[in-house]
């Protein structure tokens, strides 16, 4: 069986590394190993809002933000 090239392929297009991604501000104090969470706002928002994502979610629009890697 072949290998497959593209198995690691998001493992650097993460939401908490992508332009679009807005990551949620707490008052409280941080938690060790807390998810990181946040809004995506690459595409106008919904009725609902802009969506709701993990850092460690990923897709196809993603847009590396220099300034988070």
């Amino acid at each position: 069986m072949a290998e497959d090239n593209w198995i690691h392929r998001s493992k650097g297009m993460l939401c908490m590394t992508c332009m679009w991604f807005v990551q949620k501000v707490t008052l409280q104090p941080v938690v060790q190993d807390a998810p990181v969470i946040g809004r995506c706002r690459r595409h106008a928002p919904s009725m609902h809002g802009w969506p709701v994502m993990y850092g460690t979610d990923w897709c196809g629009d993603h847009k590396i933000d220099e300034e988070k890697v």
